[in-house]
């Protein structure tokens, strides 16, 4: 069965219209989070980021979005690595989600909630 995917309309002038698919901002989100240090996987499947480094990702794993009048609330799983500061790392994907969606589709990011679904301990 295939997913339904929704488009937010994120421009209209007389030129034509902007608009961008749900998945496209979830992969936006996972890309974002992904890039902050001590986050070892997207989801709670750390077999998922192993899978990556040969070229096999899903980027937006573990990204729920709600979306309505211009403005995205987000949710993010993500295992993070062993022996650092959780609520540290946590608010640095928040704040690089935050500032990587509004920057990229004009969209107003309401909140991004993290879940914390697993600690990378490879190589411990």
């Amino acid at each position: 069965m295939e997913k339904e995917v929704k488009n937010i309309s994120v421009a209209n002038d007389e030129i034509g219209s902007v608009q961008i698919a749900d998945e496209v901002v979830a992969v936006i989100v996972g890309l974002a989070a992904i890039e902050v240090d001590r986050v070892a996987a997207m989801g709670d499947d750390i077999t998922s980021e192993i899978m990556s480094k040969v070229g096999i990702k899903n980027l937006a794993q573990g990204v729920k979005l709600a979306i309505e009048d211009m403005k995205v609330s987000v949710e993010v799983k993500l295992t993070v690595e062993y022996g650092y500061n959780i609520p540290a790392t946590c608010a640095k994907v928040q704040e690089k989600v935050k500032n990587t969606v509004e920057n990229m589709t004009g969209l107003t990011v309401t909140d991004v909630d993290i879940k914390v679904a697993g600690v990378n301990v490879q190589g411990r």
